[in-house]
């Protein structure tokens, strides 16, 4: 089954795909094992700081190891996929696409909406020429450099996306794809509970876009009943990614920092195990577990 027939069944049978980005080996293999342990289909992310970081050539050849190798090996055809995340720039999303990434996430969120209109335009249709999806944002999905917000931080109501715009967009742009912006951002609050997402507006655009995949970004700290709800409102694939470096680098503080361990494999390896079992809540609360034969 290929990207588009996974979301199609994720939509029709009210489970989310997961997305979890990665920058290193080490997050790349607890990501895979742990869906594999939950039988779970899974997209592979990288924004444009961990292609850069990785290099977009090496995230295609050990994401192919894994699938053309070790998975072939162990006679496993896994629904295991890859998306640029959160990429502004067209040389960047090209050359993804030519390294044959299936789907490629334009954020024009931070464009005038006409000029973000005009360049997803420009992104869908060079995508189609490689048969990749395309995800386009509208509405502002906040982020900072830093993983934890203060309390002090407050979703504007101008950040969140707009019910004529949202319906304009998709019938325009035609994106496969569509991630809004629901009062979540990226990132944690210190207290590590978000705020509520406004599963009413939720509904609003799903019945809007009704043959348009939803997308969730900004997930890692949002309460667990919103995210349960938001699947059952219409949300198709989730973004993860804080969460995730969180439970790595809690690991390599404990070991490093406490213990004043010095050998890689003996804090790599805990910090590899503690990612992997938050990958597998992450699909359990998502409800995507068991829905691979093998």
């Amino acid at each position: 089954m290929k990207l588009l027939d996974w979301l199609k069944k994720a939509q029709r049978e009210k489970f989310a795909i997961c997305q979890f980005n990665f920058s290193s080996s080490h997050q790349l293999r607890g990501i895979i094992l742990g869906a594999l342990e939950s039988k779970a289909p899974l997209i592979l992310g990288v924004s444009p700081g961990e292609a850069n970081f990785l290099g977009l050539d090496y995230v295609v050849w050990e994401v192919r190891f894994w699938k053309e190798k070790i998975l072939k090996d162990l006679k496993i055809d896994w629904p295991l996929f890859l998306n640029l995340d959160h990429a502004k720039e067209l040389s960047l999303i090209e050359k993804a696409l030519k390294l044959g990434f299936d789907m490629v996430h334009f954020d024009g969120s931070n464009l005038p909406f006409e000029e973000n209109l005009s360049q997803t335009k420009e992104v869908k249709k060079l995508a189609q020429s490689f048969k990749a999806l395309v995800e386009g944002e509208i509405g502002k999905i906040p982020t900072v450099s830093s993983q934890l917000y203060s309390k002090q931080f407050k979703i504007e109501k101008s950040f969140l996306t707009d019910l004529r715009e949202a319906e304009i967009f998709v019938k325009e742009t035609k994106v496969d794809l569509l991630a809004p912006s629901l009062g979540n951002f990226h990132g944690v609050d210190v207290d590590f509970e978000n705020p509520h997402l406004d599963l009413k507006l939720l509904k609003e655009i799903k019945e809007k876009v009704k043959d348009t995949f939803l997308v969730l970004h900004g997930s890692s700290g949002t309460p667990k009943e919103d995210l349960k709800e938001a699947v059952k409102f219409g949300i198709s694939k989730v973004n993860i990614n804080t969460d995730l470096r969180l439970a790595f680098v809690k690991k390599l503080e404990e070991k490093i920092c406490k213990e004043k361990e010095i050998k890689p494999y003996k804090y790599l390896a805990p910090a590899e195990a503690n990612l992997r079992r938050e990958v597998i809540s992450k699909l359990s609360l998502f409800n995507s577990q068991g829905k691979v034969s093998f």
